[in-house]
């Protein structure tokens, strides 16, 4: 661990919120980094006293927290906001995102909408995300070319995809992208089933064994899987790309749970379609839940509002449902329906989502020897006046347009506002090309 007076900066906020250990608020303390970590945490006075010639960042209006963690996205449907939205997900998702998605999918496509949310990300002070995307390779190489810290979903599915033709070729070109990135500091990489599409048991059951020989997480949306339902089993099959809705007979989780999926490094994305059993299901064998309240109430047929399925991390879903990637907005929304205090929602949107990806040890909280992965956001506006309680302030006050700084494995990201990983003239450009070229490509 790097010495407090070796330090390569100092950041001195007006509040400090390390979320662990304590999920407090600290004044006058400032952050010493070296070596892409943080080295310590003190008075501000005293790390300056040992630090006299190092380069200092003060921000006298702003609260300094662990950079937002997003659980779970797709970068690149950036390029595909705007679309019809309605409920239920399966449905949206296999009558109008994926046929969309087919259309128009190509390796571009991918590069470039990954480029254009990982900006967004960046400037609403996402330092880390969990991203499914079509196809992985692009979306891998767009994250490492940012310089940002991704966990890349890798497609495993029955049926045909853009990225492979069955399950057998989905496991093989996994494995392959999986041996390229197994050394990476940054990029790691996840499996990601594709229920609506098709996985069998017999799938299911040998990634599961694959998963076990390589350590990997696997993360499945509830919102893709059947109803429950108390149908006569029928045999899994795919039809028109869809699973068959109740092919088991049994609860989607009570399925995955015989299947031995439900373990620690197993997330469910949802809370929304997860009732009080399947949370504490979940709960029992320390697989994770993790709530995109955005996108989940606008794809939900109701408001269950259930409070045995509180989460452990927050996410946008994709961009094509939740309209902007925007975790300070996922924070308040979960700090309504679940009944959070300012503190736990804040909590869910950095350690709880680090801990999601299995990253709890590297991220998620300001402590030293952690990786500094840091944003700042300016508190003294109107909007969160007077800052009598700072955590609600930022809960219930502030905006991504607050985000003023943000470090990655501190390298700074955004700088006083200013996106420095970027050409944001470009990205405009970029943006403007696609909306041409999608509005062509629907039209005909």
């Amino acid at each position: 661990m790097s010495r407090a007076d070796t330090a390569e900066f100092l950041i001195e906020p007006r509040w400090l919120l390390p979320v662990a250990p304590g999920n407090t608020v600290l004044e006058r303390q400032a952050v010493a980094v070296s070596g892409g970590r943080i080295a310590a945490i003190g008075p501000a006075a005293e790390l300056r006293e040992r630090n006299p010639t190092r380069t200092r960042i003060v921000r006298e209006r702003h609260a300094l927290l662990p950079g937002l963690v997003n659980a779970h996205t797709c970068a690149c449907h950036t390029l595909l906001r705007g679309l019809p939205v309605r409920a239920p997900r399966l449905r949206w998702l296999t009558e109008t995102l994926a046929p969309l998605e087919r259309r128009v999918l190509s390796a571009d496509l991918v590069r470039d909408g990954t480029r254009l949310g990982v900006a967004e990300m960046l400037r609403a002070g996402i330092t880390c995300y969990a991203d499914q995307s079509p196809v992985p390779e692009e979306a891998a190489r767009a994250a490492a070319a940012a310089q940002v810290r991704a966990l890349i979903g890798l497609p495993i599915s029955d049926a045909a995809t853009v990225w492979a033709e069955d399950a057998t070729a989905h496991l093989a070109r996994a494995e392959a992208l999986w041996d390229e990135y197994r050394s990476d500091a940054r990029i790691g990489l996840y499996f990601a089933p594709q229920p609506a599409r098709g996985a069998s048991d017999a799938t299911l059951a040998r990634l599961r064994r694959v998963a076990d020989e390589l350590d990997a997480r696997i993360v499945m949306h509830l919102g893709e899987l059947p109803d429950t339902g108390t149908l006569e089993p029928q045999r899994p099959g795919v039809a028109d790309g869809v699973a068959p809705r109740h092919a088991w007979g049994v609860r989607p989780l009570a399925r995955l749970q015989a299947l031995g999926l439900l373990r620690p490094g197993f997330s469910a994305v949802g809370a929304l379609s997860c009732d009080e059993e399947d949370a504490q299901l979940l709960a029992r064998h320390g697989a994770a839940l993790i709530a995109c309240p955005q996108a989940e109430l606008r794809l939900h047929r109701g408001m269950p509002l259930l409070p045995g399925s509180r989460p452990g991390a927050l996410a946008t879903d994709t961009p094509a449902a939740a309209g902007a990637l925007d975790m300070l907005a996922e924070v308040r929304s979960a700090a309504l329906l679940y009944g959070m205090t300012a503190q736990e929602a804040l909590q869910l949107a950095t350690l709880g989502g680090a801990a999601a990806l299995g990253l709890a040890t590297e991220i998620g909280s300001i402590e030293p020897g952690k990786s500094a992965d840091l944003t700042c956001l300016e508190l003294d506006v109107p909007g969160c006046r007077p800052l009598t309680d700072v955590p609600a302030a930022i809960v219930f006050g502030a905006t991504r347009a607050q985000v003023t700084d943000v470090w990655s494995a501190g390298r700074a990201a955004l700088s006083a506002g200013r996106l420095l990983a970027f050409d944001e003239a470009e990205l405009a450009a970029l943006a403007a090309q696609w909306t041409q070229r999608l509005a062509l490509e629907a039209a005909a």
